[in-house]
């Protein structure tokens, strides 16, 4: 099967990085990551990247603390296009994008998510799934729209919220649903078989052996 090209952006350590990339590498899901882009200099993430022999380029983000500056988002476009990139993959990536960008990948960007959106989109989620004192939380593989965490989903693996969870421990179990589901999400998207219908996403059929998407 053909490969699908998947661009990444990530602002921290890489975790589902890292997971997408070991996959992809033991042949596990039909996935190139073909470039990964971050807007921190340091970001553990490219040097993942660059260990696996991946592109890796830091792009600043300009003045604003949650969103990329017009110019800098295309900046990020055209790396991204020149890489042949066919889906974007957010990756602990912490700027908002806008339509440019989401226009520039029509149903093509998605995220990795720590709770059963809609349920706690933001930050600190684990925290208050505890505080909330719900008893299931989970992982939400999305498509990215101009609202915080609030695209259509994809996949979502639910995990139990234990009594003598803290954030830290919460935030591990959940993190390994994460790295299942996102490299699932991307294998379904790879195989041409995620159809969006308003807010609601369908899978299809798996594909006949041989056949491209």
């Amino acid at each position: 099967m053909e490969k699908l090209r998947v661009g990444v952006l990530a602002s921290g350590r890489g975790s589902n990085l890292q997971a997408i990339l070991d996959r992809s590498i033991a042949g596990e899901i039909d996935v190139e990551v073909a470039i990964v882009l971050s807007d921190v200099e340091d970001a553990p993430a490219l040097s993942l990247a660059k260990t696996a022999g991946v592109p890796a380029i830091h792009v600043p983000p300009g003045r604003f603390r949650t969103k990329l500056e017009p110019e800098i988002e295309k900046q990020y476009i055209d790396i991204l296009l020149a890489h042949g990139v066919e889906v974007v993959a957010l990756a602990g990536f912490m700027r908002v994008l806008h339509d440019d960008f989401l226009n520039a990948f029509p149903g093509k960007v998605v995220n990795i998510h720590p709770s059963l959106l809609p349920a706690f989109p933001g930050l600190n989620v684990q925290k208050k799934a505890i505080d909330h004192g719900v008893k299931w939380s989970g992982a939400t593989v999305h498509f990215v729209n101009a609202g915080v965490d609030s695209g259509p989903i994809i996949l979502q693996a639910a995990v139990p919220v234990l009594d003598d969870d803290t954030p830290d421990i919460l935030a591990a179990r959940i993190l390994v649903e994460e790295h299942r589901i996102y490299a699932q999400a991307l294998q379904l998207m790879a195989e041409g078989r995620i159809n969006l219908d308003g807010r609601r996403v369908r899978v299809g059929p798996a594909p006949a052996e041989g056949e491209l998407r």
